[in-house]
């Protein structure tokens, strides 16, 4: 699987941005889905994950309420919608595609990463 993520940007506090992941290769549809980020000098950490079904969906508690991650109808892309963005959340975002079917916190679940795509969050 190949993952590309993309959406990423430039965008004043409180503004919005939409990141698209989209697999090629082999299908994503029966995996699990998920949103990490990684911050300059900080470690990677999860934001967001989406059963393959997605009908469930898991969130980082500083994200929750702002941020949306959702598939689309063929369920081979995934996307992550961000609103209310706030200086702390710049950070290069990565989307993951799970071992498993069910949504993961874990990024050791993880077996294949996009490339990254950069959000920077201005004040």
């Amino acid at each position: 699987v190949q993952l590309q993520a993309s959406g990423g940007g430039l965008v004043q506090a409180g503004g919005s941005l939409r990141l698209s992941c989209a697999a090629s290769r082999r299908t994503i549809s029966n995996n699990g889905m998920g949103w990490f980020r990684q911050a300059p000098e900080k470690e990677r950490e999860f934001v967001a994950a989406i059963s393959w079904s997605g009908d469930s969906t898991s969130y980082a508690d500083s994200v929750k309420g702002r941020f949306t991650i959702s598939r689309g109808n063929a369920k081979n892309t995934v996307y992550l919608q961000m609103n209310s963005l706030k200086p702390e959340d710049t950070a290069v975002y990565y989307c993951a595609a799970s071992r498993y079917a069910s949504r993961s916190t874990y990024s050791n679940n993880y077996a294949y990463w996009g490339q990254g795509t950069l959000v920077t969050v201005s004040s």
